[in-house]
């Protein structure tokens, strides 16, 4: 497959991170958002405010003549303030409810229609099961930096400023004291965290690895049965695990180092600033209220700056979860429509290949200068050895793929120059090995026009001969049918892809291998419903098994990404030394042997 260039795939900071978040939000989560952090502010400001008045009740119980109505007069005080930092936080705590819900979906609806439209080198270069972790992973982090920069950043810088404005009034030497101490905490988490980030990353990397792997493994489950493979398998993920382990270990080890250092240096400030605290009151510069008050701000910030610590590591381990899939969406989409692109009309449906010149990367020449005309209506086979292109030829026709040179063209519409959506409307596709969504085989089969009546699809399920074993089924169309469909056989999941295809019913028709790997019964009912289905089309049939393509109007021999013969198959067949009669001769000696075999 086609490499992605690494010059295409932006840096990801931090401030690309959270501009990628906020530009995924709309106008009511921004004004939520800025609610929540209205709420926190005053929150965090009313909190500050007791700890004073304490000072006051107590200087006031100390004194030699304590006054009860004083004190009552304190302690409503101290009540009403605490009940509107209650309905600040209720504020702040509603905010954040409705913005981060909201917030989530929208990222994950970002996240799932950017990369849907990736192209389909960038799946087949990627484990499904990574990138159904990225995207998870990648609205979880927006949920944790919410949450940190709510509860934690913004009521520790609000108590910082707020307690160093009111120590200033107190007592200087302390008021530097706490500055200091928590300046230097939060910057030795900071430069600490973002040194360790590498480590954070690396273990992010490798949860990806053991998802993918796993869910590799889940999906090749009757393989690892059949080949008896599950000792090799159960150690490889034992070492995929046992990687993830190790950086687990190395992240854990360092986020316990950084929390040994912070809880080291709360020990010491808190003996040092009682210690002096004590000595200023024993020289009675300092009053018990203020004792107070030095104490109950101590234990505040004690208790943000040690939470600090968990914010500096979640903050970068978020950035380490949501920054696979921040590349992913700036990673430009390999296949784009121009900015001049119009929709595709079809009337007819002829297409030319001009010189259709294809390479998966420079050693590896697929198609060279293909050039080829299919009629309106025209039947036409493509067939040639494993690993001549029949099956890129295709893939390059709905545009799966971008042409290094020449064109294709529908009806003399370049396809560069058109849509995505209005050429692959135009064209339908049956695949070798039909893949069905785990949803009921009535929207299975609506899938081909969206917007069908259930008598539609009940005329598309009978041309395709699915009514036969729908209708065995105890739920009929309402039967689940499994992920990727593994509830059907092969000729049943082909006949609901076909009648998919019928009520799509695109002037355009691809079947790739329709009929391989099918018994005789259901490649006999597929060949009916393909009958059905071919009607009034222009069809190009991508086959292996020559006898399914004898009846096309013409056949065309791809070898070594060249066309090198075009006919009906009996022209074909008259040509001495051709590579149709050779594959021909081929197949049919061993149609013969299975004939005997089977008689």
């Amino acid at each position: 497959m086609r490499v992605v260039n690494p010059s295409k795939l932006r840096a990801v900071s931090v401030g690309v991170l959270f501009r990628l978040f906020w530009y995924a939000l709309g106008s009511k989560e921004r004004l939520v958002f800025f609610l929540a952090i209205a709420g926190i502010v005053l929150a965090s400001i009313a909190d500050i405010i007791p700890p004073i008045l304490y000072r006051d009740f107590f200087d006031t119980l100390s004194g030699t003549s304590a006054q009860i109505t004083a004190l009552v007069r304190i302690l409503v005080l101290i009540l009403l303030i605490h009940f509107f930092s209650w309905i600040f936080w209720r504020l702040c705590n509603f905010s954040v409810i409705f913005f981060e819900s909201h917030g989530m979906a929208k990222l994950r609806q970002r996240a799932f229609d950017y990369m849907i439209n990736h192209s389909h080198t960038f799946f087949a270069n990627n484990f499904t099961g990574s990138l159904v972790q990225r995207v998870n992973r990648f609205a979880r982090s927006f949920e944790r930096l919410t949450d940190r920069l709510i509860w934690s950043i913004l009521p520790l810088l609000v108590k910082i400023i707020g307690i160093s404005i009111i120590l200033w009034s107190v007592s200087r030497a302390i008021m530097y004291a706490m500055i200091v101490w928590a300046v230097f905490l939060i910057l030795f988490n900071y430069f600490f965290a973002r040194w360790k980030l590498k480590y954070d990353i690396r273990q992010a990397e490798a949860d990806s690895r053991t998802t993918g792997l796993l869910a590799d493994d889940i999906s090749n489950q009757n393989p690892i049965q059949l080949f008896t493979s599950f000792n090799d398998e159960s150690s490889r993920f034992k070492k995929i695990s046992n990687e993830q382990a190790r950086a687990s270990w190395t992240t854990w080890g360092l986020n316990e180092i950084m929390g040994s250092v912070q809880g080291a240096c709360m020990i010491l400030i808190e003996f040092f600033l009682f210690y002096y605290a004590l000595r200023y009151w024993q020289a009675g510069i300092l009053t018990l209220g203020v004792f107070v008050l030095v104490q109950v701000y101590l234990f505040s910030l004690n208790q943000h700056l040690w939470e600090f610590t968990r914010v500096t590591r979640d903050i970068y381990e978020s950035y380490a979860d949501a920054k696979e899939m921040a590349e992913i969406m700036l990673l430009p989409h390999e296949i784009r429509d121009l900015p001049t692109a119009t929709a595709l009309v079809v009337a007819k449906g002829e297409i030319e290949f001009h010189d259709a010149t294809f390479n998966f990367h420079k050693t590896r020449a697929v198609l060279d200068k293909i050039n080829l005309k299919i009629k309106p209506g025209e039947k036409v086979a493509v067939i040639g050895p494993s690993g001549a292109g029949k099956s890129t030829f295709a893939r390059l026709l709905f545009r799966f793929y971008d042409l290094d040179d020449g064109k294709i063209l529908i009806d003399g519409q370049d396809i560069k120059y058109v849509t995505q959506e209005s050429l692959r409307k135009n064209i339908s596709l049956v695949p070798q090995d039909p893949v069905l969504f785990h949803r009921t085989l009535m929207e299975n089969i609506r899938y081909g026009k969206r917007d069908a009546t259930d008598a539609e699809v009940f005329s598309a399920a009978l041309a395709a001969h699915c009514d036969e074993f729908i209708h065995n089924l105890p739920l009929g169309y309402d039967t689940y049918v499994g992920e990727r469909g593994v509830k059907l056989s092969g000729g049943e999941r082909q006949r609901v892809v076909i009648a998919r295809a019928i009520l799509k019913n695109a002037p355009i028709l691809v079947l790739d291998e329709a009929t391989s790997s099918l018994d005789s019964h259901s490649e006999a009912l597929i060949q009916d419903a393909l009958g059905k289905l071919i009607e009034g089309k222009t069809v190009i049939v991508i086959a292996h098994r020559l006898s399914t393509v004898r009846k096309m109007d013409r056949i065309v021999v791809i070898d070594k990404g060249k066309v090198v013969e075009d006919g009906s198959h009996d022209e074909l067949l008259g040509k001495e030394g051709g590579l149709y009669k050779k594959l021909w001769e081929m197949q049919a000696g061993g149609f013969i042997y299975e004939k005997e075999e089977d008689e």
